[in-house]
């Protein structure tokens, strides 16, 4: 039963994908394949958190070689929460891709390369080799620039080009610290390489090693100074591949470093982890400050993910294991959040013709369920109680105040009362002010009409508010789950001694 779970996050999208592709040229075959992928992949991911409740890790050997030596997958809690929710935001956007993704796009293999994407993603999270986490870091950078650029529009080819290249020098930069630690380690297990880091005298070049996977993992993650290419690139794809980018690609490259510098990189904490907070919040403050100066909804979303980026980043610089589960509950909450405020950001397009806030206006008058469901989750990434994203904030910034950190502790709620204001920016323009178009506005569809016609982009929308609401309101159950992958990263002898047999 293991070693079948293990594998069904690589085994179902990729058979997902194949299929999509073989049946390319037949639409409506290819929604119920991607959504039965979907559902299945969904499913698989559920069953692998009860799993892993019970048995704190699942590992398997490809081939049976023993490790170290092979291919190593495996899961503890932090990588079935991440499994669990890329499925979901997976199933969701999903939906609404089949609503708001042209025929075009889908018979040259949208549907296709979305489930590589999420291949991508799942094997990065359950990697337990470096090289392999390298392999599926390539498997998703390409999945994700064939959707960037897949309709051939000159803005999209543009941000393409820009994504392209810094993706591909983080990449270069990941390859040499992978060649560091097999040079200095003998090894790309990381449970052996933490063993061999944690057993042996320290040695100085592993910092080296560190800065360089650090400079990697921050520019997947969009952290400063080196987040410019995905503002330059998000805002010009279709909605619903903004939104699954969004939701998980920069969450690949924290989630690296939430492993890397609490398994790997522990010989230095004073050097590393004050570069790692140091970033975080200039991350935080800076992304902040740049969504402010905006006047696009989806060039606001842009900058918000990196200002997002500096919060869960500030977990692990933080070091401390209510700081971690803090960092992973945030990862959940802005996953579900962001997304959402992307897909409603996609309708009010469809709605108005536009996202630009001087040309919009009037739909709290004329949609007040959907602007309902825009204020949760924009409150919630705002951090007002008793929404997701206050609980996520109150733990990071008590996380802070134990260890007497008070500079990020300031610069994070700063940073949460400039998102509120930039939030009531797109509320008092998109929502709240007279449409400057009388004449386009009154042909807006009325609200019922909205939701029974678009349902499939909408059905989605009202999901993940709902899902904010619940993991508000009642925090606890995630907060469990958080709490435990926390202390599993903490106590890294127990993934090592999971994986080496040495227990």
């Amino acid at each position: 039963m293991e070693q079948i779970l293990i594998l069904l996050p690589l085994l179902i999208p990729f058979v997902t994908a194949l299929l999509c592709l073989l049946f390319r040229k037949r639409e409506a075959l290819q929604h119920v394949i991607t959504i039965c992928g979907s559902l299945a992949l969904l499913i698989a991911a559920v069953l692998i958190i009860q799993q892993v409740e019970t048995h704190e890790f699942l590992c398997e050997q490809v081939s049976g070689w023993k490790s170290p030596f092979g291919i190593t997958l495996t899961i503890d809690m932090l990588s079935a929460l991440m499994l669990g929710i890329t499925a979901l935001i997976g199933l969701l956007v999903n939906l609404y891709g089949i609503e708001s993704i042209d025929s075009k796009r889908k018979k040259f293999g949208y549907f296709c390369f979305y489930h590589f994407l999420l291949m991508g993603v799942n094997g990065a999270f359950i990697a337990g080799d470096i090289f392999n986490l390298y392999v599926w870091f390539e498997v998703m950078l390409i999945s994700s620039f064939v959707l960037l650029v897949l309709g051939n529009e000159k803005l999209q080819l543009v941000g393409g080009v820009k994504y392209m290249i810094l993706n591909f020098i983080g990449s270069s930069f990941l390859l040499t610290g992978v060649g560091m630690i097999y040079g200095l380690a003998g090894s790309l297990n990381m449970a052996d390489v933490a063993l061999f880091f944690k057993s042996g005298d320290y040695d100085p070049l592993a910092t080296v090693a560190a800065t360089i996977f650090m400079f990697s993992f921050a520019l997947k993650a969009a952290m400063f100074p080196i987040f410019f290419w995905l503002p330059a690139s998000y805002p010009f794809t279709p909605i619903a591949t903004t939104a699954i980018f969004s939701g998980l690609l920069t969450k690949v490259g924290v989630y690296a470093l939430l492993r890397f510098f609490s398994l790997i990189f522990i010989g230095d904490v004073g050097f590393t982890h004050t570069i790692l907070l140091a970033g975080a919040g200039l991350t935080m403050f800076t992304g902040v400050l740049a969504a402010l100066a905006q006047n696009k909804i989806k060039n606001i979303l842009s900058f918000h993910i990196i200002s997002q980026i500096g919060y869960i980043v500030m977990g692990p610089a933080l070091f401390t294991p209510l700081a971690i589960a803090g960092s992973i509950f945030y990862i959940i909450h802005h996953i579900l959040v962001k997304t959402n405020l992307f897909l409603i950001s996609g309708v009010i397009e469809k709605i108005k013709g536009s996202d630009d806030l001087d040309n919009i206006g009037g739909l709290y008058r004329k949609y007040p369920i959907f602007s309902g469901l825009f204020l949760i989750s924009a409150f919630s990434l705002a951090g007002l109680p008793p929404l997701s994203g206050f609980w996520a904030k109150f733990v990071l910034i008590k996380a802070g105040f134990e260890i007497q950190e008070y500079v990020i502790v300031a610069v994070a709620i700063v940073t949460g009362i400039l998102t509120l204001f930039s939030m009531s920016k797109i509320w008092n323009n998109a929502f709240w002010k007279t449409d400057p178009k009388d004449s386009k506005s009154k042909r807006d569809p009325a609200e019922g009409t909205l939701f029974k016609t678009q349902w499939k982009m909408l059905l989605p929308i009202v999901l993940m508010a709902l899902c904010t609401l619940v993991i508000g309101l009642y925090s606890w159950p995630l907060m469990k789950y958080a709490t435990i992958a926390a202390e599993q990263l903490m106590s890294p002898q127990d993934y090592i001694g999971h994986i080496l047999n040495t227990r």
